[in-house]
């Protein structure tokens, strides 16, 4: 998973960002993988992990109001943990990843393997909503694949 972390590291480092994550359901996978490349510190700024909901509003800025309206693993709860981790940590980009690994969780219209992603950079902003198959671990390593490829295809279209 390393591999496709270096890419955006040279995408970022070249055009001079810093990138900033915020982790749910992936516990901080996204962030490790990152750090995995050496000269990471020259393009990354860190990450925040709110599991629980109170983390998500005291550390992230959520909305009360849109984790009642929305809940937790949603299109507006994952756009706010974005732009919460741009603020607080000063990066030029962030995203944020919110879903069910499973195997419990599952609501109506929410079944396991839903994830959704989000990236800001202050002025323009996209999620999209992804349904991932297999194991946990699976969901959770195909949700930090996918982010990456989001955060290239983000930085490469400013």
């Amino acid at each position: 998973m390393e591999q496709p972390a270096r890419k955006i590291g040279q995408i970022l480092g070249e055009r001079g960002l810093y990138l900033a994550v915020a982790e749910s359901c992936t516990g901080g996978l996204l962030g490790a993988t990152i750090t995995a490349v050496p000269g990471s510190s020259g393009w990354f700024k860190g990450g925040i992990v709110a599991y629980a909901n109170e983390l998500k509003v005291a550390l992230l800025g959520v909305s009360e109001r849109t984790l009642e309206l929305h809940g937790a693993v949603s299109t507006e709860t994952a756009l706010e943990m974005a732009e919460g981790a741009r603020r607080a940590t000063g990066a030029d980009v962030a995203i944020a990843i919110t879903g069910i690994a499973g195997p419990t969780g599952a609501s109506p219209g929410k079944p396991v393997g839903t994830v959704f992603v989000a990236i800001t950079d202050g002025e323009r902003m996209k999620a999209e909503r992804l349904l991932f198959q297999g194991s946990r671990r699976e969901i959770r390593e195909k949700a930090v694949l996918k982010a990456i490829d989001i955060v290239e295809e983000f930085v490469e279209s400013s």
